[in-house]
């Protein structure tokens, strides 16, 4: 019997009034959600639908401690070996500007940190050995300008810009859409009770 052929995830696809839906409400969440709520609400559940393994938020207190990285993962490729990746993550837009204004976050200090996650490894306590990172995820609720990509794009040499790949809003909002993982609870609208009869 011939195998099934799964087709790829295809986050350019025209999206079901459903998936516009969804799509609408995860965005209005990321208007208003924090940087932590972007990680662990959105970002974790996302990378886990996505089939990486041993997903992990770095906490305040190790982010010292994680050379600049927000949160790693490692995925298994189909011959066994296993990548390595480190995420930094931002709320809002990153730009070039010299003073960023708002949830606005400079494309400077996101190259030393990215610096940073390449240099040092991170430990996988099911291995009990410390792994360089393969690649770094940039990872923005807002918009990344082609300006900061230009930007760090020309600050990196050939082989660190090759293992730094973007995320932003959009691109955020469709894969979402197109895995399906459950939407954040606090992008939820209030559930509707009735007491006596009335609705409150």
């Amino acid at each position: 019997m011939p195998h099934s052929f799964v087709p790829k995830l295809n986050p350019h696809r025209h999206l079901t009034p459903a998936e516009i839906q969804r799509r609408d409400i995860l965005s209005a969440y990321l208007d208003n959600c924090s940087e932590d709520d972007l990680i662990e609400d959105v970002l974790l559940p996302l990378f886990r639908e996505l089939g990486f393994e041993r997903i992990t938020v770095v906490g305040h207190e190790d982010k010292a401690l994680e050379y600049g990285k927000d949160m790693w993962m490692r995925y298994r490729l189909p011959t066994g070996h296993i990548l390595y990746f480190g995420i930094q993550a931002k709320k809002g837009k990153l730009d070039a500007a010299a003073a960023s204004k708002g949830d606005s976050s400079n494309i400077a200090a996101i190259w030393n940190q990215v610096q940073m996650m390449l240099q040092h490894g991170v430990f996988d306590p099911e291995l009990n050995q410390r792994k360089l990172v393969d690649h770094v995820y940039i990872v923005a609720g807002g918009e990344i300008t082609k300006q900061a990509k230009n930007l760090l794009d020309g600050n990196l040499d050939s082989i660190k810009r090759s293992r730094a790949m973007f995320l932003d809003r959009n691109d955020i909002l469709d894969l979402f859409v197109v895995t399906d993982p459950p939407l954040p609870k606090g992008a939820l609208p209030a559930p509707i009770t009735e007491i006596d009869g009335g609705t409150f």
